[in-house]
């Protein structure tokens, strides 16, 4: 056997590749591209959806991830070759779209989508558009990022309203054509001979300019936008250059020129204003309404948290329907006991004005006792009240009837006067507090728990039978 330090090399060189042949202990077994796609084909099957590199576990492979795979792939372990990844395995065995190797863009091909998209829907695509029909798996979202950003054959530094706007003429809101105080002017004028009104910021859209309305213009003049200075708005402008009076510049109001006019207003009609009586005669263009507006807010000189009834309450004395004095129950029964000695009745909620204390009517004291307003508890009412504390009969209140009860009462008045009960005999004896008049309305219409369609003749005429 041939010996020297040659063949001592070759055969150290022989073991080292005998090891490196052989598997190590403890390492992981080869993959191939068949068992990757069979495990990928396992997992959509089980979740609808191709793997990823952050799909997680593989349960057909304890030892293995979806990360781990695509890393092999990537640096060529475990048997695979190098230069590969998960998402190219799938794109080229199963057809799964490659966000790393997506197909370049063209930009006839987007106007094409676009075209196809307004057909479809009157309106031109943005961004937030969704899905392209005419393209499966593409978004609108993705050609706006490619349009701005660059990528899929496209230069970048663009957007989807530049493309339309220069190849189909949209409306691009962030390249409008400038304003200038002039042309508003001059659309404001047009606006003014058309209808008799200035416009305003609700005015809608300005006629014969497409796409351009009122509420643009204010924001722009406001805000600063397309050649306009900054600050302004359409009230203002036209208050300086046409007249028109601008209510957000109005002048100051003074508490004694609000009373001189409510002085005249009270001798012209008899009565003090309130907030729906107009304009104020002797203030023109000014209303009612804008000093109670003024009044309540603060604003146009004043101090705020006041009214037109509390300054007339205050200055004038008129009576103010919102700060009432309250009412007490003692009082009532006096009211009560006043009108009861002076018309033979007790007051009810249509009886009027409570004689001797101006301004006070039954109407309002039942509303009071009702609502539980002016120091009353509320949940009752003036029938309710006078019952319990007068006794006043209250019909809404009255014990059930039954027709047994009623023949009873029939029966007994027969026997004591000779003769069947009518609706004019008055009160019933054996029943205080009741009439016979009342017990056939029960009777006819269906009250007091009774059914109704009857009558003392037919209730009678029944019983007889």
């Amino acid at each position: 056997m041939p010996t020297g330090p040659k063949v001592l090399f070759n055969h150290q060189l022989q073991k080292r590749r005998d090891r490196r042949k052989k598997p190590l202990v403890g390492s992981k077994p080869e993959l191939s591209i068949k068992l990757i796609l069979a495990w990928a084909d396992a997992f959509h099957e089980r979740t609808n959806r191709w793997p990823g590199e952050a799909s997680g576990q593989i349960p057909e492979s304890l030892d293995d991830n979806w990360n781990i795979v695509s890393d092999a792939l990537r640096l060529g372990k475990r048997g695979l070759a190098t230069g590969s990844s998960l998402p190219r395995l799938l794109e080229q065995h199963r057809g799964v779209r490659n966000i790393a190797n997506l197909p370049p863009f063209t930009i006839p091909q987007i106007l094409a989508w676009a075209d196809a998209h307004f057909k479809r829907t009157g309106q031109w695509p943005h961004a937030k558009s969704g899905p392209i029909t005419n393209a499966p798996s593409e978004t609108w979202n993705s050609v706006t990022l490619a349009l701005y950003q660059g990528g899929r054959g496209l230069p970048g530094g663009s957007s989807l309203p530049q493309l339309l706007e220069k190849h189909r003429g949209m409306r691009n809101r962030k390249n409008l054509p400038r304003f200038s105080v002039p042309q508003i002017l001059a659309w404001a004028d047009e606006h003014f001979e058309r209808i008799g009104k200035w416009p305003t910021h609700k005015s809608g859209a300005i006629v014969d300019v497409p796409d351009e309305t009122w509420a643009g213009v204010t924001d722009a003049l406001h805000r600063g936008l397309r050649g306009l200075p900054v600050g302004s708005s359409l009230a203002r402008l036209l208050a300086e250059h046409r007249g028109r009076r601008n209510s957000a510049a109005r002048p100051r109001f003074a508490t004694d020129a609000i009373l001189a006019w409510a002085d005249a207003h009270h001798r012209r009609t008899g009565h003090w204003p309130h907030p729906n009586s107009g304009p104020i005669t002797d203030a023109p263009g000014e209303t009612w309404r804008a000093v109670q507006a003024a009044l309540r807010a603060g604003t146009r000189g004043l101090k705020g948290g006041s009214s037109l009834a509390r300054l007339l309450a205050k200055e004038r004395g008129m009576r103010n329907k919102k700060a009432l004095p309250p009412l007490r129950a003692r009082q009532i029964l006096k009211w009560a006991d006043a009108h009861k000695r002076r018309t033979g009745k007790w007051p009810v909620v249509k009886s009027g004005s409570i004689t001797d204390v101006p301004g006070e009517t039954w109407l309002a004291v039942a509303s009071a006792l009702d609502q539980g307003c002016r120091g009353l508890p509320g949940g009752s009412s003036l029938i309710r009240f006078l019952s319990e504390h007068r006794g006043v009969r209250n019909r809404s209140a009255l014990p059930p009837l039954n027709p047994t009860l009623i023949m009873k009462w029939v029966d007994a008045h027969h026997k004591r006067f000779g003769r069947w009960p009518t609706v004019s005999e008055g009160p019933i004896l054996d029943a205080p507090g009741e009439s016979w008049l009342c017990a056939d309305a029960a009777l006819r219409v269906g009250r007091r728990g009774l059914t109704g369609g009857s009558s003392l003749a037919k209730l009678r005429k029944q019983h007889v039978q």
